[in-house]
């Protein structure tokens, strides 16, 4: 194999040599040719003798000097279709020296000679210079001005080409144009930029006109027949995105972005970059970055277990921990099917990781106990929950049973199997809870706080919003529900959320649960979002026209929602700290012996079905804990 290889790159270096003694064989023609002309035009046709003998003495000489600048400066090795301004300037400078050296020479070789009237005009030089270099230019650049061209004539031949406006006539967006020109993989034909920027107005990008603000665009659309936008600056302000979005409401457009990445590949673009423009790039903040290598440094080579590893959470966890190389990943659902399915994903992306699969109830404290024994976890993240809102609030007693008993077999287990760190996954609807759900979670974070007194490892509760694209997040349903026509269906006019996408929430659970700050740890989102703009954006994203091709149903709060949610209390954020750009820890203090003693009982209340007791119970807990008014029996709302 190894033979065969090197017989390849034998042949392939041998054809590269081949090619390179062809340019520079034209090369020597182009020099040629242009000391001849510089002679001819000199003397107006008519060169004397003694000049054509000066031509013939010094012309080997002006091809020992250029020639072997050509290979200096590399331009024999030549890419005939992706030169560009980088190349022009070596061209002109390898030029340039090529003269400059000659009359070096020659001044030298007339001092020698005593002799001022040995070497050839300085007109010649001069003439020469300008030819060379304009046909030297012509060689290498006219086979990507002949593609370029032949491309625009056969897209503009296609029956679906795509008229579109750039969107940011900087250093990306003239990036993008020049791959564009040169690439056949697409059928975009470019009408002009769009900038804020009013020195760019007016003036040209690659041969595209810069046509004003980014307010003028649904003139320019419409006048100009524009079908999509290209999004050429990677660092747009949210805000601006959607401005811009919400300006093109009603024209029915596709939308691509080049991602964030590029602003660290300098100068490296290309069409396969774009990507369509998804609800995550609208989000009201700057995208959050963390340090995957210290996330890499806290996991090698170490035990973790996750628990829920089936769910959104929970399997986003699994493959970013997966990437961390630890020694052993024991993944743990009662969902057999979709721990199935990462089990599978993970097997055909890290081959070489050791994954076990355990099909478990965190309600069988006996099965679990066998489980931490038998893989002695060092890690484990929590994420098994029962997290819709709306069907706890029918099923009370079954998310105590889960979020709370289960929960409480999970820390027990894991601190008899001594464990060094445990990560619990909370939420915002834990603060001031209207919810089952929510307050369930709150008195699981206070019981985090209670039992964790008793192990010697860092147990964290890590509090966070809603995040996009997991299991209970509107955007699928929305999606869905644009794919069917419509309605797409908003609880509230004035609903608002915080968001986060799940591999940056992922991310973040990672840092902060790793980072051994202990008791509550908030992920700071940002400003919240409102959910009715975000269904609009959406429609607008999918190419209709909000609320007039796609309806939007206001259909009310259902039963455990409220309008806005928050991170944290007012007590909780007086006694917060921040230890990152956006992680804050909260001093949490442990609940004392009658609330545990309260917890005991709510437990049992879950077991007895009491859906009302349990309500009751919770509400004992969780003074904050608002109801809904279907579980406030007459005797319970004398006393709220």
């Amino acid at each position: 194999m190894a033979r065969q290889t090197r017989l390849v790159l034998w042949m392939r270096n041998m054809s590269l040599l081949k090619r390179s003694a062809l340019i520079l064989l034209v090369d020597a023609l182009i020099v040629c040719a242009a000391f001849y002309l510089g002679f001819l035009l000199r003397f107006e046709g008519r060169v004397p003798p003694e000049r054509w003998a000066q031509l013939q003495r010094y012309l080997p000489l002006l091809l020992a000097i250029r020639l072997p600048l050509h290979v200096a400066f590399g331009i024999h090795r030549w890419s005939f279709r992706l030169s560009g301004i980088h190349e022009a300037l070596r061209v002109v400078l390898c030029s340039l020296s090529g003269s400059a050296f000659f009359v070096m020479v020659f001044f030298f070789l007339q001092r020698a000679a005593e002799d001022a009237g040995l070497g050839p005009p300085r007109s010649v030089i001069v003439i020469e210079f300008f030819i060379t270099t304009s046909l030297l230019g012509a060689l290498r650049f006219s086979p990507r001005l002949a593609h370029s061209w032949t491309l625009d004539k056969l897209r503009s031949r296609q029956a679906e080409t795509v008229r579109v406006v750039v969107v940011g006539a900087g250093s990306a967006g003239e990036l993008l144009i020049r791959d564009l020109e040169r690439s056949d993989e697409h059928a975009y034909e470019v009408v002009g930029f769009v900038d804020d920027d009013a020195r760019k107005w007016g003036t040209s990008v690659g041969g595209r006109p810069v046509l004003g603000p980014l307010e003028l665009l649904p003139e320019v659309v419409r006048r100009r027949g524009v079908r999509e936008l290209l999004f050429a600056i990677p660092r747009l302000p949210d805000g601006r995105l959607r401005e811009v979005i919400g300006l093109c409401a009603e024209l029915k457009l596709s939308y691509k972005i080049l991602p964030v990445s590029f602003a660290y590949l300098h100068d490296r673009v290309s069409a396969s970059m774009l990507q369509a423009l998804q609800p995550d790039h609208l989000l009201p903040r700057p995208p959050v970055t963390f340090d995957r290598a210290y996330i890499t440094e806290k996991l090698r080579g170490r035990r973790v277990l996750i628990t829920g590893a089936g769910g959104s959470i929970g399997s986003e966890i699994a493959r970013q921990v997966a990437a961390a190389a630890p020694s052993r990943l024991v993944l743990l659902d009662f969902s057999e099917n979709e721990l199935y399915l990462l089990y599978r994903h993970l097997q055909s992306h890290h081959p070489g990781l050791a994954v076990e699969v355990e099909v478990a109830d965190i309600r069988d404290r006996p099965r679990l106990t066998a489980v931490f024994a038998q893989h002695r976890p060092q890690d484990v993240f929590h994420a098994a929950a029962h997290k819709h809102v709306p069907l706890m609030e029918l099923a009370p007693g079954e998310a105590v049973k889960t979020n709370l008993t289960g929960f409480r077999h999970v820390v027990l287990a894991a601190g008899a199997a001594g464990v060094e760190r445990f990560i619990n996954i909370s939420t915002d609807k834990a603060v001031d809870p209207s919810s089952v759900m929510g307050a369930t979670k709150r008195v699981a974070e206070l019981l985090l706080r209670h039992l964790s007194r008793y192990f010697t490892g860092s147990f964290t509760a890590v509090r966070f919003g809603n995040v996009l694209g997991s299991a209970g997040s509107v955007v699928p349903l929305f999606k869905a529900q644009i794919a069917e026509g419509g309605p797409v269906t908003v609880t509230d006019a004035e609903c608002r959320r915080y968001l986060m996408t799940i591999s940056e929430a992922v991310g973040l659970v990672l840092m902060a649960g790793l980072s051994d700050y202990g008791d509550l740890c908030v992920l700071e989102m940002g400003e919240p979002i409102r959910i009715l703009d975000l269904a609009r954006l959406m429609i607008t994203l999918a190419g209709f026209v909000p609320e007039d091709e796609i309806p939007i149903a206001l259909i009310g709060l259902r039963p455990g929602e409220k309008l806005e949610e928050r991170l944290m209390t007012e007590e909780e954020e007086a006694r917060s700290r921040r230890v990152s750009d956006a992680i804050r820890v909260v001093d949490t203090p442990a609940p004392g012996p009658e609330w545990v003693r309260r917890l005991e009982e709510l437990e049992a209340l879950a077991g007895a079905g009491d859906g009302e007791s349990v309500v009751a119970a919770l509400r004992d807990l969780v003074p904050t804990y608002q109801p809904d008014a279907r579980w406030l029996a007459p005797s319970v709302r004398a006393r709220g």
